[in-house]
């Protein structure tokens, strides 16, 4: 597991390139047959990803969790990007096609996790946060995440949102998390941009050529950045910074958030004209 520390605002405004993608880019999340877990001390958030070609379970640090299991003070909330898979919790196994969801509450000790064909195996990515009740174990199926459509084709923002854990929906302590997928001919995500004060949130990005990207702007909205994320890459969003990104093509991403509250729209925007 490896650590990420929080950084302050105007520290970033001093980082290069290099140092921009060490504290904010996460790469390489789906070796086969491994677990990468990135522990962010933003709101101490766990991304993390595994391809399991053989079935795999989840090595913690217990120096850093502090506990025995990973979800012994936490929940955990996941989205299959591969091919079908299961996950068992001790011993209930839950079958996850591409583009479904789980939530494992806190609480769970034994998670194993398998592709259902090692030709084509799953791809599950997945966000931890610390949880302070349990709430049941639920899937969701790509096709009950319930779309909401944003954006205008003359933008170049068509695209479609879909809530996966949320009030209204899956129940979590903090933990809220979806998915938004842009049309053919449409680019940028999250524009005009905002900021979350109360909240944190990480980006992870799919679904497009290997020899495409997307540049992830972020920092204070008066000092942007940007970072170049490719296929598979997430960006971890700490609440001091915007979150927006126009791909070369069209794109898919996951987006996690966890903090002081779950409210959706609990946002500070930014009008067009402060961006700098």
């Amino acid at each position: 597991m490896e650590i990420r520390n929080a950084v302050h605002p105007e520290q970033a405004e001093l980082f290069d390139t290099e140092e921009l993608r060490e504290h904010f880019l996460i790469q390489n999340l789906f070796k086969p047959d491994q677990f990468k877990l990135i522990y962010s001390y933003f709101d101490r958030l766990i991304v993390g990803g595994a391809c399991p070609v053989k079935p795999v379970t989840i090595d913690i640090d217990e120096k850093i969790i502090g506990a025995p299991h990973l979800l012994s003070r936490r929940e955990l909330g996941l989205i299959n990007i591969g091919g079908p898979g299961t996950v068992d919790i001790d011993g209930q196994k839950v079958s996850l096609a591409s583009k479904d969801g789980l939530y494992v509450g806190m609480g769970a000790k034994e998670l194993v996790f398998s592709s259902a064909d090692p030709d084509n195996p799953a791809k599950f990515y997945l966000n931890c946060a610390p949880a302070h009740a349990n709430y049941p174990t639920a899937a969701v199926s790509f096709k009950e995440a319930e779309p909401v459509e944003m954006g205008e084709a003359e933008q170049s923002n068509k695209r479609t949102i879909r809530k996966y854990i949320h009030p209204d929906g899956v129940k979590s302590c903090q933990l809220v998390m979806g998915m938004t997928t842009l049309e053919t001919g449409s680019v940028w995500n999250t524009m005009p941009v905002h900021t979350h004060q109360r909240r944190m949130e990480a980006y992870f990005y799919f679904g497009m050529p290997d020899d495409q990207v997307v540049f992830h702007f972020m920092g204070e909205p008066t000092e942007t950045r940007h970072i170049v994320v490719r296929n598979e890459e997430a960006v971890l969003s700490p609440s001091w910074s915007i979150h927006s990104g126009a791909g070369t093509s069209n794109y898919t991403f996951i987006w996690g958030m966890v903090g002081e509250n779950q409210t959706f729209t609990d946002m500070d925007a930014v009008p067009m004209g402060e961006i700098k």
